[in-house]
């Protein structure tokens, strides 16, 4: 059995999707939709850059929702590969609305217009410079969580993901982390400071979770037969009204990566297909078990390796 899933923030570089634009007119419409959705040229911010416009949170969001979206549906329409098998479907953090869109709960310009919103949101839900990111190697959960509850009267932190064995990222104010850092070095805990404006999935995103529970509420959902594993729960969401209150929660609670693909494996898919720019989500599910088997697709080429 295998399961779709899809990448989130940090996977994006300028020309994604390159390839499936210039030959597919499928693809070319999507783009052209986007950009119409968004009333923005997030097209030309994807195929030519400049970096700077394309790392911006919201842009990035669904600039990488995008070009997962367009090679899903390459993949479905052009190949005729019926990805619709799949036992279950996933992403990080933003890679989830990319899931529940291409499992048809959400349509593509709503999915475009809420992660526009989301981006958004999150970048300005805390001041510039206040927050940060810090990404923990070679730990465990219950390790880092003990040093927090430890150390919770002299520094506020909070686990933001749990990526895979061994990768471990953190949120809060960079003040607090600086001092996480001092004790995660007594520890002998290696940590590097993430290139990031903002401390995502922790309490410091109620701003942006307000802005959304407004929106996401607002938002037409569709029933769909497809299951999807939650962020927040690592577990399946069985109707579209928890898949609403789930997207809200997720914006300041922990992305369980490392749990839901545990959780897959457990209820028997031996095979993940990693649809969208690079393959973070593929290193990581490596890390967790290196026994399943793993397709990255990220140009023609992967597609024609596709054997589901």
């Amino acid at each position: 059995m295998f399961s779709v899933i899809f990448p989130g923030q940090g996977s994006q570089i300028i020309g994604m999707g390159k390839e499936f634009f210039e030959k597919y007119d499928l693809v070319k419409n999507l783009f052209k939709e986007a950009d119409e959705a968004l009333d923005l040229s997030l097209s030309k911010i994807i195929l030519e850059g400049p970096k700077e416009e394309l790392d911006l949170t919201i842009n990035t969001q669904p600039a990488i929702f995008l070009v997962s979206y367009s090679i899903f549906n390459v993949i479905k329409k052009e190949f005729n590969i019926d990805l619709g098998k799949a036992k279950y479907f996933a992403g990080h953090s933003l890679g989830e609305y990319s899931a529940l869109s291409c499992a048809e709960y959400l349509a593509f310009s709503d999915t475009l217009k809420l992660l526009r919103a989301r981006g958004d949101a999150m970048q300005n839900a805390v001041p510039k410079g206040e927050g940060g990111m810090l990404a923990v190697l070679g730990s465990t959960v219950e390790k880092i969580e003990k040093i927090l509850k430890e150390n919770e009267n002299n520094f506020t932190a909070q686990i933001a993901n749990d990526n895979s064995e061994g990768q471990i990222v953190l949120s809060g104010k960079n003040n607090d982390l600086e001092n996480l850092t001092e004790v995660l070095k007594k520890n002998m805990i290696k940590n590097i400071k993430l290139p990031v404006s903002a401390p995502f999935h922790c309490k410091l995103m109620n701003k942006a979770t307000e802005i959304m529970k407004k929106k996401i509420d607002n938002t037409i959902f569709n029933d769909s037969k497809n299951i999807l594993i939650s962020n927040v729960t690592a577990q399946e969401i069985l109707n579209k009204d928890d898949l609403k209150k789930l997207l809200i929660e997720q914006i300041e609670n922990r992305v369980r990566w490392r749990e839901s693909v545990i959780y897959m494996i457990n209820k028997e898919v031996d095979h993940f297909i990693e649809i969208g720019p690079g393959k973070v989500l593929s290193g990581l599910i490596k890390r967790i078990n290196k026994n399943v088997k793993i397709n990255t697709i990220n140009n023609e080429s992967d597609i024609k390796d596709l054997n589901i």
